[in-house]
């Protein structure tokens, strides 16, 4: 019977650990603004965001967003730093 043999993986868990430490690390190269504003005030930043550093170029999006019990928002928008 042959044997079987297992491929060589250093090369591959240097890799993942060379991801994991950067995603804990929180080097993702997004830039992230976290605000808690009344309701209407959330819409019209997150429209600000979007209107500055649009979703095509700069993959803007809100990440986080949670309401809170005094009726604000609170989100966190994020981009890439710039458009190529």
């Amino acid at each position: 019977m042959a044997r079987l043999v297992r491929p060589p993986l250093e090369a591959l868990r240097g890799q993942l650990e060379k991801t994991r430490a950067r995603a804990s690390a929180g080097a993702d190269n997004f830039v992230r603004e976290t605000y808690r504003l009344p309701r209407g005030e959330a819409r019209l930043k997150a429209r600000e965001w979007f209107a500055r550093y649009p979703k095509a170029a700069y993959w803007t999006s809100v990440e986080t967003w949670r309401i809170l019990p005094d009726d604000a928002v609170e989100f966190t928008m994020r981009r890439l730093p710039s458009a190529d």
